[in-house]
């Protein structure tokens, strides 16, 4: 079932699983203006779909996404290049803070994306996955922070999520030599948790881990992803505090009713998010 339409994604709902599905396989889901504005719609509306309770993100075709569309790019860019003056300047500022936003349409979002990897993963696919909450590849996924190459400092958001992900050494080396790394060097940085073998078997273990979190009380789902969040560079009591201060008013749920009463019945659990 799917009421979405974008011309450069899929997206369809079943069992409070939301695929989004990147759907550019001609040019490699290379990330056009129009994907990126896209992607933060979609985002913003699974956001407060109440049908959805965790999101898979993956792309059709050969690869997740070859990165930037740079052709497509610079003819939104063309006019806010040109001059030197502080009006240009500022639209384009504006112009790269409108695609960080849409970029940060996962991290930004209350559900759970999990990011289904595979073929090559550049640039900009750093940047959308690196703000995604778990990331897993088939073995043959390929990544790469690339911007380096083509003269751009990357900007959407690889170099600010990813020393939280595989460390500030790790981040520096990928970043500096825009190298190009394999699954295997991928899952021992901890870029991505685990490997699946290609095609088929990606999705399903994709689907099988949204499935996994959209069976959990949602409002509790909600709230763990809403304190990793928070916490970042808060002190260890601070965010001991202020999870107290969470459950003092949302652990009475019927969802906790609902779990204790499934334990001891020894059934499976129903969950409404109330």
């Amino acid at each position: 079932m799917t009421e979405y339409s974008f011309e450069t994604l899929t997206v369809e709902i079943d069992s409070f699983v939301a695929e989004v599905a990147l759907n550019r396989p001609e040019v490699g889901n290379s990330m056009s203006p129009t994907m990126f504005r896209e992607l933060g719609e979609v985002f913003t509306s699974l956001d407060r779909d109440e049908r959805v309770r965790a999101v898979l993100l993956r792309g059709n075709g050969k690869n997740f996404t070859y990165g930037l569309d740079l052709q497509a790019a610079m003819v939104d860019l063309g006019p806010h290049m040109a001059g030197g003056l502080a009006g240009p300047r500022t639209e384009l500022r504006q112009f790269i803070r409108d695609l960080q936003h849409q970029c940060s349409g996962p991290a930004r979002c209350r559900k759970p994306v999990v990011a289904a990897i595979h073929g090559w993963c550049i640039g900009g696919g750093i940047d959308l996955t690196s703000a995604c909450d778990v990331r897993i590849c088939s073995s043959d996924a390929r990544f790469s922070v690339r911007e380096a190459r083509i003269g751009i400092v990357a900007d959407l958001g690889s170099l600010q999520r990813l020393p939280k992900i595989i460390g500030d050494a790790a981040t520096r080396e990928l970043a500096l030599t825009a190298k190009d790394i394999d699954a295997e060097r991928a899952l021992r940085l901890g870029l991505v948790s685990d490997i699946t073998e290609p095609g088929d078997a990606l999705i399903e273990r994709g689907r099988q881990e949204a499935q996994t979190i959209a069976s959990l009380p949602p409002l509790v789902v909600q709230g763990v992803k809403h304190i990793l969040d928070w916490q970042d560079g808060k002190t260890v009591g601070d965010s001991l505090d202020y999870v107290a201060t969470w459950n003092a008013a949302y652990l009475a749920s019927e969802d906790l009713g609902e779990a204790v009463g499934a334990f001891f019945a020894k059934r499976a659990p129903e969950y409404k998010g109330r």
